[in-house]
This record gives structure tokens, C-alpha cells and sequence, in this order.
């Protein structure tokens, strides 16, 4: 078994040529007489590094319809990509121009392998050397109002990686609300600048209901002060109190699938309900991180529950992740319950 999320996806999408040669055989069909047809989009390509994107992009993420084997086939003249020069809102908008129904134009994208590349997977918890240093500038961030009066050398650094302008906002910000913000022991994918990265996931949690406009602007600061932190989640339920350091081992088995295939029904049903469907481009249901809060440090409880997170997309152009976090810069961890 591999925790790699890049080995994952080729593998995902090397499988996903095995089975499509087996029914060939089954059907027995010609080979030479095959082409095969597929949905995929240029931020697909983009991300994958195509040289049908670009000549000198840097691998963000493999897609299972562009790894190598699809792209032996793509060379041989046998796959038939019609959506590749277009984008979702492109495609979308090319739907309505055909007559189809809205329900179908603006459907949620739902990944072709089914859910197995929603699972972020780890054996063991992600820390390295700079993980209490870290931790200790983002108890700074969250806490600024206060920390101020208390002259250190991170909270130096802090000021340095901030504008007048933000820093005041920093005070207003954390004297109106309880925050506290904390580094998960996960590793994540992100996006910083346009290459992939590898780093921390850092989570804020309240004592109230989340201010939005606050958390989006924590959100866009905290990884330009903490260059090893990608991305950002807000931690739903009461304020976490003990922060997981450990996690709970996860790999793509059967039962972790499940446990996310009834996440994602559960998520989605409640967004049909509320009517947000159509305003919201996509919203991916991920088991991630393999992370069991609200446990006692001194019962010493092991880790073995996970966590969802539901990353929301509201723009226009999906590919459009030049900064240091996917999507939005703010992802949401529901409640912990999986």
C-alpha cells in the first residue's frame, strides 16, 4: 500500500486502462478499432503537466485521463478528448448553448474513478523540526490583540511579513473574537505559486459562530507568514482545545470508501435541500485529514475516527489557484463524527 497521493492517482489512472482493455477482450473487439472517449478538461492537462497545455508547466497533480498510458494512446491517435481546450464554466455554458437540461449543465462534477482520489492517506503523523515553532507563530496570529503586549522574537517576525494596514486589521480582528489556530499533523497537496507543494494544514477553530470576512483574511495571511503551511480549515463544533497529534492510519480499503461515500451522500443531499446547489461550482467531499479531535490528552485515547473537510468553489475559472491554497482559501472540517 502507498500513502504518496501523486503514486495513488497514477496507479488510480493506470488502473483505469487495465479495466478498459479487459472489456475490450470481453467484448472482443479490435484493439486498433477502439478509440476511447473521455470528459477530459484543460485544467486537467494543466495540472497533469501535458505537453498539450504546456511545454513547461510543473506537475500540480496527475490526472487519472492523463497519465502515461493515456498518453501512449493520445500519441497513437486512440483517444478522443472533444472538452480539452475548455474549462467548466466553458463546458457548462456550451451545454446551455446545446439545449440540455439545467440540471444536467450544472450538475457537480463527480471524479471518474469515484471517490478514491477524495482520500487523503497516512501511516503516521507529519512533523517535522519547525512543527512547535510554527505553532507557536500561528498562537501569536490567532491571539495578536494580546500577544502584542508581550515583546518576542516570532512576534517580530510576524510584524515583519504584515502591512500596517493588515496588522491593524490582525488587532481588530482578535480582540472582537476567540480564535485559536494550530497546525494538523497531516501533510496535504497544495498549490503555491504554480507548483505543487507538500506542507502543513493549519486549523482555526472559534468559540463562536465564524466570522467569515475574519477567517478568509487569516486565511489569505497565515500562509505568507508560514511558508511550510498550504492551506487553511476552519474547524466546526466547540473550540478545539487539545489540537490531534497523532492520527488515524488510512489507506484506500473498503470501509474508508464507504465511510466517505456516505459523507458525500449525506453533504450533498443537505446542499439540494437548501437550494445552493447551482450557486456553488463544486463542492468535493474529502476524508481528510485521517484526524480524531475531542479527546482527552489524559485518557490517552487512540486515534480512530476521521474528519471531512467540504472545500467550496465559487469561481468562475476552477484553475485559477495561483496563490498559497487550493480553491479558496478557506476550507470547511464539519463536525467530527466519521
Amino acid at each position: 500500500m502507498t500513502t504518496n497521493p501523486e503514486e495513488k492517482r497514477k496507479i488510480i489512472g493506470d488502473t483505469f486502462v487495465k479495466v478498459a482493455n479487459e472489456v475490450i477482450g470481453e467484448m472482443n473487439l479490435k484493439p486498433e478499432e477502439v478509440y476511447l472517449a473521455q470528459g477530459t478538461l484543460r485544467p486537467d492537462l494543466i495540472e497533469s503537466a501535458s505537453v498539450i497545455a504546456s511545454s513547461k508547466a510543473e506537475v500540480i497533480k496527475t490526472h487519472h485521463n492523463d497519465t502515461e498510458l493515456i498518453r501512449k494512446l493520445r500519441d497513437e491517435g486512440k483517444v478522443i478528448e472533444p472538452l480539452k481546450d475548455f474549462h467548466k464554466d466553458e463546458v457548462r455554458a456550451l451545454g446551455r448553448e446545446l439545449g440540455l437540461p439545467e440540471d444536467i449543465v450544472s450538475r457537480h462534477p463527480f471524479p471518474g474513478p469515484g471517490l478514491a482520489i477524495r482520500v487523503i492517506c497516512a501511516d503516521e503523523p507529519y512533523v517535522c523540526k519547525d512543527f512547535a515553532e510554527t505553532n507557536n507563530i500561528l498562537k501569536i496570529v490567532a491571539d495578536f490583540s494580546a500577544s502584542i503586549k508581550k515583546p518576542h522574537t516570532l512576534l517580530q517576525r510576524v510584524k515583519s511579513c504584515i502591512s500596517d494596514e493588515e496588522e491593524e486589521k490582525l488587532m481588530q480582528i482578535t480582540s472582537l473574537h476567540s480564535l485559536n489556530a494550530f497546525l494538523l499533523p497531516i501533510k496535504t497537496v497544495g498549490v503555491q505559486g504554480d507548483c505543487r507543494s507538500y506542507s502543513y494544514v493549519c486549523g482555526v477553530s472559534s468559540k463562536e459562530a465564524p466570522h467569515w470576512e475574519s477567517l478568509l483574511f487569516l486565511a489569505r495571511l497565515i500562509p505568507r507568514m508560514c511558508h511550510t503551511v498550504n492551506r487553511v480549515v476552519y474547524v466546526f463544533g466547540p473550540q478545539v482545545k487539545e489540537p490531534p497529534t497523532d492520527i488515524t492510519p488510512t489507506f484506500l480499503t473498503t470501509g474508508v470508501l464507504s465511510t466517505l461515500r456516505q459523507a458525500d451522500f449525506v453533504a450533498h443531499s443537505i446542499l439540494r435541500e437548501s437550494g445552493y446547489s447551482g450557486k456553488i461550482s463544486q463542492m468535493p467531499v474529502i476524508l481528510t485529514p485521517p484526524l480524531h479531535f475531542d479527546r482527552d490528552p489524559l485518557q490517552k485515547q487512540p486515534s480512530c475516527r476521521r474528519s471531512v473537510v467540504n472545500p467550496h468553489l465559487h469561481h468562475q475559472r476552477l484553475h485559477d489557484r495561483h496563490s498559497c491554497h487550493t480553491w479558496r482559501p478557506l476550507s470547511l472540517m464539519p463536525p467530527r463524527w466519521c
